[in-house]
Parts: structure tokens; sequence; C-alpha cells
């Protein structure tokens, strides 16, 4: 093994508990102690929470500009709607890449499912940055349905490859930035070696199980993210006797201005007032009345 290939830790996170949308429970590892993460600005894990009939919560009608939401469900039925006339179901194993570009209105919601029977809800969402040359592009979905997913198998464990590429294997998603986006599971006393671009940024967020990880074998407790220092073009994850499972993103840095308020993310303080005023002139649009 080749230690001076493996990429060392920056720092590591432990999450906070916050809440979202009507008052549903979320963890959450950036950004706070990180503010991001080359492109990557925000991920909150939602849940797991089982609920009763009536009980779910999810997230009204909001709207987005400038950065591109990624919502991946492992448990449960997440309802969308937006201001383009969308509406459809995220089931598990399901991913939903939107791009909101210049702005959208939209909601993400418990499917009458879930509200009628309960169940449990389990998912994550992921906030990716947009280059200054696409943050007012028109707004787009990518539906990407469980079975489009390729699954590879590593000696010490597995990975759903949403985007990117991982050992000579591409997923599905069609990024405007070269996104590494994988859901990893480590089997018990186990370790695997993920691969990274020398210069991209990494991160690996513990959702389940616990273990170590980076050339010095850094803890990294569940609910707790690593953040790698550049250099290496390899990441070790060792799991613990009850196994890891957790999410790895890498992408290279922007080299942009970020600024931030709310569901907002754009280059200059006066971008941010004009999507607010967009905003609250009806320029976004609105989901429509149900018929």
């Amino acid at each position: 093994m080749n230690l001076a290939d493996l990429r060392p830790v920056y720092a590591t996170v432990d999450s906070v508990r916050t809440l979202e949308g009507e008052g549903f429970r979320v963890r959450r590892p950036f950004p706070y102690q990180v503010d991001h993460i080359g492109p990557f600005l925000l991920l909150d894990e939602m849940g797991p929470s089982d609920n009763a009939p009536g009980e779910a919560k999810g997230a009204p009608d909001h709207p987005h500009r400038g950065f591109e939401t990624v919502t991946y469900v492992l448990d449960g039925e997440v309802e969308h709607k937006d201001s383009m006339g969308n509406h459809g179901l995220i089931t598990p194993g399901d991913v939903q890449w939107m791009t909101a570009g210049a702005g959208i209105v939209h909601s993400e919601m418990p499917s009458d499912l879930i509200l009628t029977s309960g169940g449990r809800v389990h998912g994550f969402q992921l906030w990716v940055n947009l280059p200054k040359r696409d943050k007012m592009r028109p707004p787009r979905y990518q539906d990407l349905r469980a079975q489009d997913m390729p699954v590879v198998t590593m000696g010490g464990g597995s990975m759903v490859v949403i985007g990117g590429h991982a050992m000579g294997t591409t997923g599905p998603a069609d990024t405007h930035l070269p996104v590494t986006y994988l859901h990893v599971k480590v089997y018990p006393d186990s370790e695997v070696e993920l691969e990274v671009e020398p210069d991209d940024l990494a991160f690996m967020y513990a959702f389940r199980g616990a273990g170590e990880t980076g050339v010095e074998r850094a803890q990294l407790p569940e609910g707790s993210i690593a953040v790698f220092a550049p250099g290496g073009g390899r990441v070790r994850v060792a799991a613990g006797p009850n196994g890891l499972e957790g999410l790895f993103g890498a992408a290279a840095p922007l080299h942009e201005p970020v600024v931030r308020y709310g569901p907002f993310v754009m280059n200059t303080r006066e971008e941010i007032i004009t999507a607010f005023d967009d905003f609250r002139a009806g320029r976004l649009g609105s989901i429509p009345a149900e018929k």
C-alpha cells in the first residue's frame, strides 16, 4: 500500500441537529464549522424518522436560485411539485437532481401514502453550487431511478454511483461540474479505497455505523463528516465491527465568491437582493393550484 497516495484528513466535524420546513428534524454536517467544501454548499440528513399516520412533515412552497439540490431517498416517499408544472414522487433509491438556475419555486412533501399510513422517512439533500456562467440558466429536473444507479462491489464493501466516476463506472447524473457523489457501504471490520482527482476537494459523511478514515486513521463517528486535504489520489475508509455507511463527495473548487442568504446562492450581495426582489414580485412563478 502506497501511503503517500492516501489523503490526510483536514478536519472532522460533528453534525448539528436542527429543524427544517414544517418542523422535520435534520442532521446537518455542513455548513456550520465548515462553510462549504468546493461547490458543495450544504448536506442535510432527513430522519430517519418513524411516523404515525398524519405525523410526517415536509417543506412547503419555497424558492431557489443559483445552485442545485440533490435529493436522495432511502426510505419513504417524497412528493415534489414546482412552478414549472412538474409533479412526481421520489421513492427509495431514487435521486432528484434539480437545477434551480435562474429560479424556481417548489415543494417537497410526504406522499399521500406516508401521510395516510405513516412509515419511515430517511433521505438526504445535498446543495451543489453552480458556476457564475450557469447561475441564470433555465431550471431543469433529472429524475434518476433506483434501477438506473450502478452498484460497484469492492473487496471491503460496495457503492452506489450517483454522479461522476468510480472504479471505471459512471453515474447517471448529468452534472454541470465534474462532481462525484457516492453512497458507500463498508463491511464490518473492513476497508475500502475511493479514487479522487488530486485537485478535488472531498468529504465523507458517516450516517450509519462508525470507523476511521484518512492516512492517519482519524476517527469517523456516526453523524460526523471528514473533510480531506487536497493531494493524494485515494481516500481510505475503514469500518468498525458494525460496519459503516456514508456519502462521499468530490469536486474541484470553483474559485468564485460564494454569497448566500436563505434559499439563494449567488456571487454578489446585489445578486441576492435581486433574487429576493424577483421572488417577491412573482417572477420565479408559483406552484399551480390543484384542480
